[in-house]
């Protein structure tokens, strides 16, 4: 191993990372020679360095997708699609080394690694599925004058700028939609998981993406550098998955060219169980919806509210579920809850906690920094909470679940909507016409009911409030990256 790569075998899969900038289709240094240290969160060790880019090379970037813009635009919808499912083919025959590459950086349990892995790579499978269906309309106007022809066409050089918290999904849930659409992209990864995105520009490449229309930079001044390229009148696209204060920032920015905006931001999800819910399922749904990816997601559950006919029962059975979990190194097979991603994360999950429990809320289980090597908090059930705790208006973004009674439908609407934030929600009950009518109320979009899982490729992403612009996923995240074009035409 050079110190520029990043070498590792996995159940017999080896697996070489380059770790230098990718642009116009080559690997080369920072135009300063700077690197960016990565560590393990679980052991808190360096495990790789990777290329620190400045502005200057942002520029390069955009003109590496600048030159082939026009060509790529021109590929016919099938053999883009058919280079997105041989990424789809190269990911799949590697999940086991594209999840341990996630463990060893993000830290998250190899079993919810494994999970990401399938399905970011499901991405390039839809979006292969889903190239060759930009299709345009034809209509008659209504006074009989002209017809209206509707065409969608590539919206243009697109910045991808993705979280740690899902560094392989996040990124294939971009640039798949990207290439479909006709559009080139340069990807920025977050510095604390930069590894997993050179790893798929590899297998990219290798898939058959030509050069240019795909480029990864990683920075450890991500202002400055995304600044850059959004003040390029020929970027016409951003599309940012991250917190809703960085979301606005970025707003402002892409304001000044008038650029095409997609913002996935924070999220503050309810979890409701009402008094005639099948609460083994509501459980199972629980700690699917709160610790998948170790309480690191946008749509993780935060505020369990719980009808009072039920929250002894429900509250006992939770923490018991929680506090058998298995917490330890995220690259090892027994693990169930890695470490957060690192300090700052943690320190702040355990600050959240404390002003709770200042304001009165009750330990269930966890609620204590363990001493030892790696940033660590423990599966936590809080009870008792009070509804003026900051961890009921802030993304807890770890393992700590709020949960709270309730007696009246029209109340938990109200507790489920008091929040800036509207990305995902979710509702057990036998009724159905109860689940969707609560459903519709809540201000979110996206609604699991009876379920603990909202995700899907094909379904459309995103939220509402202050949880973000536009979807990612189904058609409407291929339209994201297109532009409807509209002629006027008599014959």
């Amino acid at each position: 191993m050079t110190t520029e790569t990043f070498e590792f075998a996995y159940e017999g899969q080896k697996m070489r990372v380059n770790t230098r900038l990718f642009i116009a289709g080559q690997w080369r240094a920072a135009s300063n020679g700077a690197r960016i240290d990565v560590f393990n969160p679980s052991t808190e060790e360096r495990l790789a360095s990777v290329a620190d880019a400045t502005p200057d090379d942002a520029r390069d970037a955009v003109d590496a997708a600048a030159g082939v813009a026009a060509s790529w635009a021109a590929t016919p919808p099938r053999q883009r699609g058919e280079i997105l499912r041989r990424a789809y083919e190269l990911m799949s025959s590697r999940l086991d080394s594209f999840a341990y590459l996630i463990a060893l950086e993000n830290g998250k349990a190899l079993v919810d690694a494994r999970g990401e892995a399938a399905y970011a790579a499901e991405f390039f499978r839809w979006y292969a599925e889903e190239a060759v269906r930009g299709v345009g309309e034809l209509g008659l106007a209504p006074t009989g004058s002209n017809r209206i022809l509707v065409q969608y066409q590539p919206v243009g050089i697109s910045v991808l700028v993705t979280p740690w918290n899902f560094p392989a999904a996040m990124a294939t849930r971009k640039i798949a939609p990207a290439l479909a659409a006709g559009c080139t992209c340069i990807l920025k990864p977050a510095t604390e998981t930069p590894l997993t995105a050179y790893a798929i520009a590899t297998l990219l490449a290798e898939a058959g993406v030509p050069d240019g229309v795909v480029n990864v930079l990683t920075s450890s001044k991500a202002g400055p550098l995304v600044s850059t390229m959004l003040h390029d009148p020929r970027v016409r696209k951003l599309s940012f998955t991250g917190s809703t204060p960085v979301g606005r920032t970025l707003l402002k920015q892409a304001a000044d060219q008038v650029i095409n905006c997609s913002m996935e931001l924070g999220g503050n999800a309810p979890f409701l169980v009402f008094e005639d819910a099948d609460l083994d399922a509501a459980i199972d749904g629980a700690m699917v919806a709160k610790m998948r990816n170790g309480g690191e997601a946008c749509t993780a559950a935060n505020r369990f509210y719980v009808h009072r006919s039920v929250i002894g029962e429900f509250t006992v059975r939770f923490a018991a579920r929680m506090s058998a979990l298995t917490m330890g190194v995220g690259s090892l097979q027994e693990t169930q809850l890695g470490p957060m991603v690192n300090r700052a994360s943690r320190d702040k999950i355990a600050e959240l906690v404390a002003d709770a429990v200042e304001r009165g809320a009750q330990i269930v289980t966890g609620g204590q920094v363990p001493d030892t090597r790696g940033y660590f908090y423990p599966a936590t059930v809080l009870a008792n909470v009070s509804l003026d705790s900051r961890l009921l208006h802030e993304e807890i973004f770890g393992p700590v679940a709020a949960v709270l009674p309730f007696d009246q439908e029209e109340e938990v609407i109200g507790y489920a909507n008091q929040t800036e934030y509207g990305l995902a929600a979710y509702v057990y009950t036998r009724d159905l016409s109860r689940g969707l009518r609560v459903a519709e109320r809540i201000e979110a979009g996206m609604i699991a009911l009876n379920r603990g899982m909202v995700s899907d490729p094909a379904a459309p992403f995103g939220g509402v409030k202050q949880s973000g612009i536009g979807r990612e996923g189904g058609h409407h995240g291929l339209l994201e990256f297109m532009e409807a074009k509209y002629i006027a035409a008599s014959w």
